[in-house]
């Protein structure tokens, strides 16, 4: 039975490739105008009901950042729609504000964004504000984290858990405080950590707890929900700076201990800003990284059918010139993923994607569009609702950066 469940999976690849590893399938890129005369940092999601969210910051002016919001509409965008602004924010380009609906609520929404709390170049806070009304108005923001330390927060993930209850991961830099913190986020003593903490519409806060005691100080978490409870993707960081991908999951209503997803071994005595993406549905589970061994970049992925319990084995997607920002959408058949990252080539930098399965069957690799390989242009961000999977990416161009998106019908 096993057999024919593995070939019935497998078949349609099978069917697509001819004898070819790399089939080519219909594929056409719909660009979607925004508008955005200035910004960057776009992010996106999905509500419980298929509707699509796009949040971004728009760079009023030198000093000044307002935090926006669309909703998709018939493969167009909305007007605008301001959730906060400020002139004493950390904006950040691998860093970027979230946007996210409580489950089964097309009017709860929350929204986080970093803003400065002391002097020190890293001293920010994890600000959250929500609406009860679609959007409409937003509550005075809190702060999910309790310390009160004037320190480095952010790399944050948001995840519905329930219709009334919000889950928040972040790298937590209270430790660190004290010790001297150079540009590359290392630090000469207390360790970056990973905290998580639950939240409800009405602001109160529940379950904080640490993850893991020491992480890599500046990759983004990612997180999502399989059948048997949250699981957390992050970038781990030993004592020997080995810094690889791992994950905690809460199963029974307990976090487990970390455990690395696959084994890179990557030596780095820095950041590689960097970090994993995760997708879950059921049991389901794919997530893709960005790694180096032996001098050579690769963006892998890998598979988990037990809600993480186990992890198949990794997949390359792409090596040498890649500069990883990937992200992951599980498709509609459970059994394969659409995987997004941006290589360098000819001097350009290209965000592509490509569909994976667990056996290593791919398609071949399609461009989305051309972009800056500089840091300007972000972590392209991608969501699948119904047979569409959509992006966003910054786009820079004469000293300006533009959040551009697209539709790519599948």
């Amino acid at each position: 039975m096993k057999q024919i469940l593995i070939f019935l999976l497998v078949l349609p690849f099978l069917y697509l490739s001819c004898g070819n590893n790399n089939p080519t399938l219909e594929f056409t890129v719909k660009e979607i105008s925004v508008n955005s005369t200035n910004g960057g940092e776009p992010n996106l999601s999905v509500t419980s009901d298929g509707q699509v969210l796009l949040s971004w910051i728009e760079y009023k002016n030198d000093t000044t950042d307002v935090l926006q919001f669309s909703k998709l509409e018939n493969n167009k965008w909305s007007d605008p729609s301001k959730i906060a602004e400020g002139s004493n924010w950390f904006v950040n380009w691998a860093d970027f504000p979230s946007l996210r609906a409580y489950q089964d609520s097309t009017k709860y929404l929350a929204a986080h964004w970093l803003q400065k709390s002391d002097v020190g170049t890293y001293d920010y806070d994890v600000r959250i504000s929500q609406s009860k009304d679609d959007g409409k108005t937003w509550s005075p923001p809190f702060i999910i984290h309790n310390d009160g330390i004037a320190a480095e927060h952010g790399f944050v993930s948001l995840m519905p858990i329930s219709s009334d209850r919000m889950l928040a991961t972040w790298l937590d830099g209270r430790n660190t405080k004290g010790h001297s913190h150079v540009s590359n986020h290392s630090h000469d003593g207390g360790a970056m950590t990973l905290r998580t903490a639950e939240f409800d519409i009405n602001g109160n806060i529940f379950n904080e707890a640490e993850l893991d005691e020491k992480v890599c100080d500046c990759c983004q978490t990612d997180m999502a929900m399989s059948d048997d409870g949250p699981i957390v993707v992050y970038r781990d960081r030993s004592d020997t700076e080995i810094r690889d991908i791992s994950f905690v999951r809460k199963v029974n209503h307990t976090w487990s201990k970390p455990q690395i997803i696959a084994k890179d071994n990557w030596n780095i005595a820095g950041c590689p800003v960097n970090g994993p993406a995760i997708d879950a549905k059921g049991k389901v589970i794919a997530v893709a990284w960005y790694t180096m061994n032996e001098d050579t970049t690769k963006v892998k992925a890998c598979f988990s059918f037990n809600s993480g319990a186990s992890f198949e084995k990794p997949i390359e997607i792409s090596r040498n010139n890649t500069l990883g920002r990937i992200d992951i959408r599980l498709l509609d058949d459970n059994s394969s993923a659409g995987v997004s990252w941006i290589d360098e080539e000819d001097d350009q930098a290209l965000i592509k994607f490509r569909i994976v399965n667990s056996f290593g069957v791919s398609s071949n690799d399609y461009i989305i569009a051309r972009t800056s390989s500089s840091r300007s242009s972000g972590f392209p961000k991608m969501v699948k609702v119904n047979n569409q999977v959509v992006f966003a990416w910054t786009q820079s161009s004469n000293e300006r950066n533009f959040v551009k998106t697209a539709i790519v019908n599948l």
